[in-house]
């Protein structure tokens, strides 16, 4: 409701008014959202109609302004309370209107906020000044969002097919897996479903800033630069009432394990059915979907981007370290660590608040890593400014430059403690760093934005501008080693891994080798998980090579992986003579079995269709309590289980389900499998729903 300040006057001679909010929302794509309720993007005209009680409007006589106002106490000086008279046409650069036509019972206005205006819930009331009072008749309420299709908008996107994927699609695919096996993980954005925008605004409402000084957090949020850094840090709870609480480690059994969940609408629900509380739990693709759906919900065009081999840099000198015994075990020394991937967001805009050329993409960090003015947040920054090495430029863009620029080093620890770097890469962090295609679930590699062609003079000269001193290269070594394994490795078969140790000398080698498995978590050490060793002394004559191979069979590693099936192979000859040694790793994850999903017949608007699941036990031991979770925005409200029982090895089991869409176009949806001793196996389909009426 709007307040009466001073003399003013709320009156209640309007009968009616109809905002045309279907129309309306039609003309500014947010009926996806809702139909019932007036939401529309800034810088956008749309149209309302007041019905007077009693003639109470003179059409040749009144003089009126229009009152829009957001937040709490609401001010001129702030911004968030506007007043505007109608005039001859609408101005692109501020708020405004035009009267359509008017009697002494109807008034139609044709409105436009500003390409500035503040986000958030408005009210809107005419204002009527007479001779000892000033009347305000209230209209109505309604939601503005960021608008990317206006060119005056800070979020402006000038391409229909990107505004399609980064605004309106509520389906996507994240990669995850390694550098050598990229997997495709379906996720459901969901940004349109009922009640998700109400969560997204209560999140803004729910930031440590908000709760500190409400009426100067709504004046602030014109800027998408300070949008995506309040969501940035809302996502996570390290500091707030923010949506996800982040584990890494067993148990998971007081929550919901990361690798569970398929979409961010079960997420936001749940933290808004409970009080705020932080759901359980999170890991970085988790956080960067739900700061992806709730960037997209307020109109900012957002994506999800994967970093292979992610550098997480502790001291901020731009060098990982990596510490082995001579065993070649890890020894966790650094508190520095390369994850196999890290996943973060992507969000377009302007950025006035920085020299030029720093607009577009902006990486945005949710998952806690690293304070940010004393906050767990990261970003925005400037995917300009990161391959450019331009560490001034706010925010965070020296932690983001090292995930995907940072040198590595190896050093090997004897048993007299001596410590020897026995390799400087350059080239190791930063790999395939993927989001999903526009218009399809391909990946597009997007390495080329974030950095130069590494090995390149100027991918070292951005180094140095980054005040990183230079790596010298070391001469060829002569003792090399190197990793292979069989391709593509299925979880449940037998691993088979080859070392071939190359000699480069002219002279024979009598030389130590040891190789070592262990469980890897993706985003840190392995150490402490051994899953198995291997040691020979080897005999490599001069200039050849020398394999050796080493066999994992189900039964050694199966009880020990986790739901990212990933595994790391270290590697290490020494020859004693000459003193020299060369070392490697590999990791490696193994693929699941595939879940077949088949869609029956035309899938049409509000029509049964039926889906037919089908899932093979590759594994050579039985899948207990095995479940299908379906998922699927548009097609299922919430979550739809399948009781499956148990499955045997080299069984197949297919469900029949039948799903009712709710929404027309092209809805993904998405199946988990989970068993007792198998789980977070993901599975999708495009399913393109089409009107029954054509």
């Amino acid at each position: 409701m709007l307040r009466n300040n001073g003399a003013d006057r709320v009156m209640q001679d309007v009968s009616y008014v109809d905002l045309h909010c279907e129309k309306n929302n039609q003309d500014h794509r947010t009926a996806e959202i809702s139909t019932k309720r007036l939401i529309v993007r800034r810088g956008q005209p749309f149209k309302i109609t007041v019905q007077f009680n009693r003639n109470q409007y003179d059409p040749d006589n009144d003089r009126f302004k229009l009152v829009a106002q957001t937040g709490t106490n609401p001010s001129e000086t702030s911004g968030t309370k506007i007043l505007f008279l109608p005039s001859d046409t609408i101005n692109a650069k501020r708020w405004s209107a035009v009267v359509v036509s008017s009697s002494r019972i109807s008034l139609s206005l044709i409105i436009s906020a500003a390409p500035n205006a503040k986000i958030g819930c408005h009210t809107i009331a005419l204002q009527k000044v007479t001779v000892d009072q000033t009347l305000v008749y209230p209209l109505g309420e309604f939601v503005v969002l960021f608008n990317p299709w206006c060119s005056e908008d800070e979020v402006f996107m000038n391409d229909a097919a990107q505004l399609n994927e980064y605004v309106l699609n509520e389906q996507g695919i994240i990669f995850t897996g390694c550098s050598e096996y990229i997997q495709h993980l379906p996720w459901n954005f969901g940004q349109f479903e009922e009640d998700i925008l109400d969560i997204c605004l209560k999140l803004l409402d729910n930031s440590h800033k908000h709760l500190k000084n409400p009426a100067k957090d709504c004046a602030r949020r014109s800027s998408p630069v300070y949008i995506c850094r309040i969501v940035s840090a809302m996502i996570n709870c390290n500091d707030d009432n923010g949506i996800l609480f982040g584990k890494w480690d067993d148990p998971y059994t007081d929550g919901v394990h990361p690798g569970k969940w398929n979409g961010s609408v079960a997420i936001l629900r749940q933290w808004n059915h409970s009080g705020c509380q932080p759901v359980c739990y999170g890991q970085c693709w988790v956080f960067a979907a739900v700061a992806c759906t709730v960037l997209r919900c307020l109109g900012i065009p957002t994506r999800v981007v994967t970093n292979f081999e992610s550098a997480h840099d502790t001291n901020g000198n731009l060098i990982i370290e990596n510490e082995y015994d001579e065993e070649g075990m890890e020894l966790g020394k650094s508190e520095d660590s390369i994850w196999n991937f890290h996943v973060w967001a992507e969000s377009w805009m302007a950025r006035y608040d920085l020299r030029p050329g720093n607009d577009g993409w902006q990486a945005l960090d949710p998952t806690p890593q690293e304070k940010s003015e004393g906050v767990f947040c990261c970003g925005p920054a400037p995917v300009k400014a990161i391959k450019e090495g331009e560490t001034d430029i706010c925010y965070d863009v020296p932690f983001i430059f090292a995930e995907v620029n940072a040198d590595c080093e190896t050093w090997v620890y004897s048993k007299k403690g001596k410590k020897m770097k026995i390799d400087s890469n350059t080239r190791l962090v930063g790999q395939y760093i993927s989001t999903k295609c526009v218009g399809s679930d391909d990946r597009e590699d997007i390495t080329a934005n974030y950095k130069y062609p590494e090995g390149s003079e100027e991918e070292r000269r951005i180094f140095q501008l980054a005040e990183k001193r230079r790596v010298p290269l070391k001469p060829e070594n002569k003792l090399q080693l190197s990793l292979k394994t069989n391709d593509p490795v299925y979880n449940g078969t037998t691993v088979k891994v080859s070392a071939v140790i190359s000699n480069k000398n002219s002279t024979k080698r009598i030389c130590t080798f040891k190789i070592n498995a262990m469980k890897k978590k993706y985003n840190r050490s392995s150490r402490g998980e051994c899953i198995k060793k291997y040691q020979q002394e080897i005999y490599v004559a001069g200039h050849k090579d020398k394999t050796v191979e080493m066999e994992m069979s189900y039964q050694e590693y199966g009880e020990l992986l986790d739901k990212y099936n990933l595994i790391r192979l270290t590697a290490l000859v020494f020859d004693a003579e000459t003193n020299e040694s060369a070392f490697v790793l590999k990791d490696i994850a193994l693929f699941n079995p595939n879940i077949s999903i088949q869609v029956r017949d035309v899938p049409v608007l509000s029509q049964k269709v039926i889906i037919v699941i089908s899932f093979e036990n590759i594994l050579p031991v039985d899948l207990t309590n095995g479940v299908f979770t379906l998922e699927g925005a548009g097609l299922i409200e919430g979550q739809m289980e399948v009781w499956l029982g148990t499955i045997n090895p080299g069984e197949v089991i297919t469900k029949e389900i039948s799903i009712i869409p709710k929404k027309m176009g092209l809805k993904k949806l998405t199946v988990d499998f989970d068993s007792d001793n198998l789980k977070d196996v993901k599975g999708y389909a495009n399913i393109d729903v089409r009107d029954g009426e054509k």
